[in-house]
């Protein structure tokens, strides 16, 4: 086995166990408003958001592609076809910065964005592997920076116009029956939105996947996603998503706000449909966890102002603001490590 084939078996290994790293670091986003509201248990809707995670990521490959060709430039050195080594430095460094990052906010429960947290490391490892003019800066602003600012703000408005439309709706009916209905719907809305969440990130591993096996020569750039590389990512997505989420459910489930039955349905209702549109119609690599926790102060900003635990979005806007950067440096910092490694 050459050394070639050595480096681009271990990305895909390590891509895959950031799939993982993703699934219970995110698992949270589709299930932590169905068990505070108590439509599920935990092992249930564990259960219910793996088998809808593995399901989303077989359904495209935009957001695959936008990942894989769109981000940072792996070609040889002069360009043509060939093994670009330094293109499998920088995609092994984005990965392990990616990695690191998603390990640090899990641990201090902060719902930071894994897709940008990859993103930003791919950023940064290019940026010192190949140089500036490697990375695709348009295509980051345009698929990457915009709609991590819009697509919050589409969560937030949606969830609040939403959720003021069904309090005016169900002025007269009755509390417990309205409640009993909408924690009933929690579970259909639960599984809609770990169907987006599979549909989103686990496309992001197949990227970096197709991306190594392009660097490595072993595939034809112009060629589709693999049909293994699919069922690898799903299944890492989903293995991952059963095994976690506690610490992130806990911050979105209960520390944002009080949630009710109503007010969590809409919330996975409205981050579902953002997920599925931004996927299918703009293929952009967007944040589930943006779009979740600003769906969830939309539900929350119906009561009243102070209904929103601001404090605690104060620290969570931060890890947001601070992860593109932040990843990248840490990117960027392996890469450069990685390239005396591998002598490149």
């Amino acid at each position: 086995m050459t050394s070639t084939l050595v480096l681009v078996v271990v990305i895909c290994v390590v891509a895959l166990a950031f799939d993982f790293t993703n699934g219970f670091h995110d698992a949270a986003n589709a299930i932590a408003t169905s068990v505070a509201t108590r439509a599920l248990s935990t092992r249930q809707a564990l259960t219910l958001a793996a088998v809808m995670d593995f399901a989303g990521a077989m359904l495209g490959t935009g957001v695959a592609e936008t990942i894989g060709k769109e981000i940072v430039d792996i070609s040889p050195p002069g360009g043509g076809d060939g093994v670009s080594m330094i293109g499998l430095v920088v995609i092994l460094a984005a990965l392990i910065g990616a990695i690191v990052w998603n390990l640090i906010t899990w641990w201090f429960g902060l719902p930071s964005s894994s897709s940008h947290a990859l993103i930003g490391a791919m950023a940064g490892a290019g940026v010192v592997g190949i140089g500036v003019s490697a990375v695709y800066w348009n295509a980051i602003v345009d698929k990457v920076v915009i709609p991590m600012v819009v697509s919050p703000l589409v969560g937030f408005g949606l969830a609040y116009i939403t959720m003021k439309a069904f309090l005016l709706f169900l002025t007269k009916a009755t509390y417990k029956s309205t409640m009993r209905g909408f924690r009933r719907a929690g579970i259909v809305a639960a599984a809609l939105m770990a169907l987006g969440h599979g549909l989103q990130d686990a496309q992001k591993t197949m990227g970096i996947v197709f991306m190594a096996l392009v660097a490595g020569n072993l595939v034809d750039p112009n060629a589709g996603i693999p049909v293994w590389v699919k069922i690898a990512a799903a299944l890492a997505i989903a293995s991952g998503t059963f095994s976690g989420g506690q610490r992130i459910m806990k911050t979105l489930g209960n520390k944002i706000i009080d949630m009710d039955p109503a007010r969590g349905f809409v919330a996975q209702l409205v981050s579902a449909s953002v997920l599925y549109a931004t996927a299918f119609l703009f293929t952009a690599p967007i944040s589930t966890t943006h779009v979740v926790t600003t769906s969830i102060m939309g539900v929350g900003a119906t009561k009243r102002k102070s209904a929103v635990r601001w404090g605690i979005t104060r620290t969570i806007l931060s890890a947001w603001i601070f992860t593109l950067p932040a990843a990248a440096l840490v990117g960027g910092i392996f890469c450069f490590i990685l390239t005396f490694v591998f002598r490149v």
